[in-house]
């Protein structure tokens, strides 16, 4: 029998967000001093001094680390597979719970729902805690889940394959979604689970790397068309996902936005390799199926209580 094997593990992946880290491993104390949960933190490459930082203060985290960055979805890979806890909670390095009893309405949840794979979070956005968190939301299936707060059912996890590498960052949570649909797991929203995403949304145009953002979320749902759609509907979504960013961004002289346009359809065509390997399409009935399935619930706003 495995010693002291955990119930739950908490993956947060970071790189050069020090100040971020530290906020949400404060919020989250309360959660690492229980004797079923680890914690595992995946330095991607940084040089803010985050892996000092760990091993100072936190020296019951288990610490991964590369020399230089890797990406997102490599460390996410990596952290899935090492843990051996029943559930793990997936959390960037600026999000926190804000609700009560987390783990408990996991294990509830994941007990009464054998089919369930992933718990999607209830989130919100924005640099400051919600007025209120009261909300009306019910728990529902859902198609997709946000990688800033989600739990896995690691029995899932290990039913389908691992995140796409090649991706870098974007898409991971759709390529998942896809493959547990085919496997019968399902995606179950559930919003007593509430996390607070501390980040700016309005601002990120604004930022340096819009322009790689906006190419990585291109190409990521690109391919995925190509991976999964039936291959007839594939020239029709990608029609219409230029003709959007064109009509939208590029026209009204968003040139960063053409610029992008352009890379995310090379990264396509250097890719074709990797998406002849991976492809695993859905049969058209499938395909209706899961778009009969509600979509991701990723932006919450506070509600009114009465």
């Amino acid at each position: 029998m495995e010693k002291n094997k955990p119930v739950f593990s908490v993956l947060i992946t970071t790189k050069n967000r020090l100040s971020n880290l530290r906020f949400t491993l404060g919020k989250i104390q309360y959660l690492l001093n229980r004797t079923d949960v680890e914690c595992i933190v995946f330095d991607d490459g940084s040089t803010d001094g985050t892996c000092v930082f760990i091993k100072k203060n936190y020296p019951d985290i288990i610490l991964l680390s590369n020399p230089f960055s890797k990406g997102l979805i490599y460390c996410r890979n990596q952290m899935l597979n090492q843990t051996k806890a029943n559930f793990a909670i997936s959390l960037d390095d600026d999000p926190h719970f804000i609700s009560d009893n987390v783990l408990q309405n996991i294990e509830k949840h994941f007990a009464a729902n054998p089919k369930c794979g992933v718990i999607a979070c209830r989130i919100f956005w924005g640099l400051e805690e919600p007025n209120n968190t009261f909300s009306k939301e019910k728990t529902e299936r859902t198609r997709g889940f946000v990688g800033c707060g989600h739990v896995w059912n690691m029995d899932a996890w290990r039913a389908i394959p691992k995140y796409p590498e090649w991706f870098v960052f974007y898409g991971e949570e759709e390529f998942a979604s896809f493959q547990l649909f085919k496997k019968g797991w399902e995606i179950h929203y559930l919003p007593e689970l509430f996390v607070h995403h501390r980040v700016d949304i309005k601002s990120r145009k604004n930022n340096a790397d819009y322009q790689i953002r906006l190419r990585r979320s291109l190409r990521s749902g690109w391919y995925l068309y190509f991976l999964f759609y039936p291959l007839h509907l594939i020239p029709r979504k990608m029609g219409y996902s230029i003709w959007m960013q064109l009509k939208l961004k590029v026209f009204k002289g968003d040139f960063q936005a053409l610029k992008a346009l352009f890379l995310a359809f090379t990264d396509v065509v250097r890719n074709v390799p990797k998406i002849i390997k991976n492809k695993n399409s859905l049969r058209v009935e499938e395909f209706k199926k899961y778009q009969q399935i509600p979509t991701a619930k990723i932006y919450w706003k506070p509600q009114k209580s009465i």
